[in-house]
């Protein structure tokens, strides 16, 4: 069995049971308070659980390594969505509902972990970020359970400035592409924040996610 997770929670054990469970995955060089942060201004009574990524990155923490270029290695994502898909397993048999909400590399965890155990997640939250490309040849295909996706497609928020600074033009375009094949998809843009987030965006994911349980309870 592998090593929990560092989460921190917006509620006391007690207080789990029978709610909503948004886990919110920080971006690159970043940390779990990050995104705790935000709870406040998204559907109150909601469980909000914020993951600690597994590797020192500058002041902060990564997921996975990336270079300049934003390459990376699947091996690498593959390793880090197994830590926290093995925690939500046992977490999410108490909670109603399960959203996964991540910010720019968080959402390239988020959408990986929905992509192997779709079964456990009843939408993703995408904020100026991406889904993982994966070769048909990949030695990791096989984790991502694509296949199920096409036939049950994945409910999804995806959120960004279409000028972000960060997330390369490769990357935007692979996730629309896996997304129109794969996703019941919300996409909105909002010019002139950056690789970042707005109170708009907020506005707009509490509605979602109030939405989605509307829709899937």
């Amino acid at each position: 069995m592998q090593q929990a997770p560092h989460v921190i929670w917006n509620n006391e054990p007690q207080d789990r049971a029978g709610t909503p469970l948004v886990v919110m995955f920080h971006g690159y060089g970043s940390y779990e308070e990050d995104l705790m942060a935000l709870s406040f201004a998204l559907p109150q009574g909601y469980t909000y659980a914020s993951v600690r990524a597994p590797q020192r990155a500058g002041m902060g923490f990564q997921w996975f390594p990336l270079a300049a270029d934003l390459a990376f290695t699947t091996d690498a994502v593959v390793a880090a969505a197994e830590t926290v898909i093995e925690w939500l397993r046992e977490e999410s048999q108490q909670h109603t509902h399960v959203f996964l909400l991540g910010f720019s590399q968080g959402m390239a965890m988020a959408t990986t972990v929905a992509r192997h155990a779709p079964e456990l997640v009843d939408a993703v939250v995408g904020m100026s970020g991406f889904v993982v490309p994966v070769a048909p040849d990949d030695a990791q295909a096989g984790f991502f359970q694509d296949e199920r996706l096409r036939a049950e497609p994945l409910r999804m928020f995806w959120g960004r400035d279409p000028e972000d600074p960060v997330i390369t033009p490769v990357l935007v375009d692979g996730t629309a592409e896996w997304a129109h094949d794969h996703a019941e998809l919300t996409k909105i843009q909002y010019r002139g924040i950056g690789h970042g987030v707005c109170p708009e965006e907020l506005a707009h994911i509490k509605e979602y996610l109030q939405a989605a349980v509307d829709a899937t309870s």
